[in-house]
């Protein structure tokens, strides 16, 4: 049962955009997980919106668009969006749905994997093209092409009917919470993933106008911090250098529209998730409950590790998961970096000599838990000595310790390049 308050206009929207977008799929669950709750002490449940049609929440903010224009009466030859991601796939799921045209700009630089995604979701009723190298050269000639070909942008977050859609999650959450457990969404602390800010403004707006007292806490990259940016200097602040790893909400500003629905949380309350961390929780979800997220999607799980166990123990805590769109060419990437951050994998620059038996010297300093996942000579210019690029993979981080101490005692000379970006991203 949905329950709005009728003297509310925003509460009572977000009500009937919840009841239309029933025509493409039932809620998402709210799943109570045993495993983060008996971790954090915590009674921690899993927001799944990774288990849309689309794998994301942005299939409700396209629909609410598309509906509202259409109902509205809105001529228009196409409607038109620039995305590589999870935007493209709900528009075009939605394209299909209402049955109209749709063209959908993508960087050429854009995985196959996604490109194809897109095509299946949308069929014959979009068109796909691939534009420039960089998402801002695709965005700008989506925007010509909609000026110049009376079509319709369609925008990512920034946007009132976008966040009204994303708003659902919010309605969504407190629904489940009264009618499915015995908690309430008053008591709860809600986790909401931040990239351009549409579903953290819309779910924060509704439970707020709807009278709610929920406390609220936002994750975003740590290479992408532009809510926490924004919130700290009291206006949008564009980020001169972005991290991409978080694609789905590595956003350099933050969007006009969600930010002024924002803009009176403390910067506080937004949690900047370091991306080798957030790498270590993709794999502990995928591993120990089998759910597969991309990192945007696990934003929301991995800040509970900025909770102390005596802070949230015995509350009630929604972690909204975003979405699981994840592109299994990248895991080896992913779990590499979860290894660099829980201290179980580190890469070194030796000096080695070159003499017979060096090789089988090092190898003696090794323990029975150590294990060499990269041996690679860099520069043999020298007679005596050349420089190794040595990759090294333990079981227990306390190991590397002991290597250290092994390392000196020997004599041998090194370098360790594991958290040095600029060395490691030109050689590793």
């Amino acid at each position: 049962m949905i329950v709005q308050d009728e003297t509310n206009e925003f509460v009572g929207a977000v009500g009937d955009a919840a009841k239309a977008v029933r025509e493409l799929f039932a809620e998402t669950p709210l799943q109570e997980n045993v495993y983060l709750s008996k971790k954090t002490g915590a009674r921690v449940f899993l927001k799944r919106e990774d288990l849309t049609p689309v794998r994301s929440y942005k299939l409700r903010g396209a629909f609410n668009f598309f509906r509202k224009a259409i109902d509205g009466g809105l001529r228009a030859k196409h409607f038109v969006c620039a995305s590589a991601g999870n935007h493209a796939q709900g528009f075009a799921y939605v394209c299909r749905h209402f049955e109209r045209r749709g063209v959908v700009f993508m960087p050429v630089t854009t995985p196959q994997q996604k490109i194809d995604k897109t095509r299946i979701f949308g069929g014959e009723f979009v068109e796909i093209r691939l534009v420039g190298d960089f998402f801002d050269d695709c965005y700008r000639a989506a925007q010509q092409f909609a000026v110049e070909g009376s079509g319709v942008m369609v925008p990512p977050f920034d946007n009132p009917d976008i966040i009204e859609g994303q708003a659902t999650v919010g309605l969504e959450i407190a629904e489940q919470l009264r009618r499915e457990t015995d908690a309430l969404v008053d008591d709860a602390l809600i986790i909401l993933p931040v990239g351009g800010g549409g579903l953290a403004s819309g779910v924060t707006r509704y439970l707020r106008e709807s009278g709610h007292q929920t406390e609220f806490a936002f994750a975003e990259p740590a290479g992408a911090g532009s809510l926490r940016q924004a919130l700290a200097q009291d206006r949008p602040v564009k980020l001169a250098k972005v991290d991409n790893f978080v694609d789905g909400a590595a956003v350099a500003e933050i969007g006009a529209e969600p930010f002024s629905l924002l803009r009176d949380f403390d910067a506080r309350t937004v949690h900047l998730v370091p991306e080798n961390r957030l790498c270590a929780t993709m794999v502990e979800m995928l591993n120990i409950e089998g759910i597969v997220l991309e990192p945007a999607g696990a934003l929301a799980i991995d800040t509970l590790k900025d909770y102390s166990r005596a802070a949230i123990a015995g509350r009630t805590v929604v972690a909204v998961v975003s979405g699981g769109n994840f592109d299994f060419e990248r895991l080896p990437d992913v779990k590499e970096r979860a290894l660099r951050f829980e201290g179980l994998k580190k890469y070194f620059i030796f000096r080695f000599p070159q003499r017979p038996g060096a090789l089988r010297d090092f190898l003696d300093l090794l323990g029975p838990e150590d294990d060499i996942t990269r041996f690679e000579y860099l520069k043999k210019s020298a007679r005596n000595f050349g420089s190794v690029l040595i990759g090294l993979e333990t079981r227990k981080r306390e190991n590397f310790d002991i290597l250290s101490e092994r390392f000196k005692a020997a004599g041998w000379a090194y370098q360790d390049i594991t958290d040095n970006d600029t060395i490691a991203g030109l050689i590793i």
